[in-house]
């Protein structure tokens, strides 16, 4: 399972995720089924674009658990 930081690194940047959705130019929607996990898949130019607002790396944003640590 993977699974999706953008909280995590939200709140290190001290950044909302309105903020975010205005810099990287992504609807609070998508952002929203992002940060809560519910996002069956996620572009490239997106990774790359929420990487270069929030200074981070996609493993920074991104988290493989095996289904027995859940």
């Amino acid at each position: 399972m993977i699974t999706i930081n953008l909280d995590i690194m939200l709140a290190k940047r001290k950044m909302s995720l309105t903020e975010l959705s205005q810099a990287v130019g992504i609807t609070m929607a998508n952002l929203s089924i992002l940060k809560n996990g519910k996002a069956k898949a996620v572009r490239f130019s997106t990774l790359a674009a929420i990487c270069r607002v929030l200074d981070c790396q996609p493993g920074d944003l991104l988290a493989y658990q095996k289904d027995d640590q859940l």
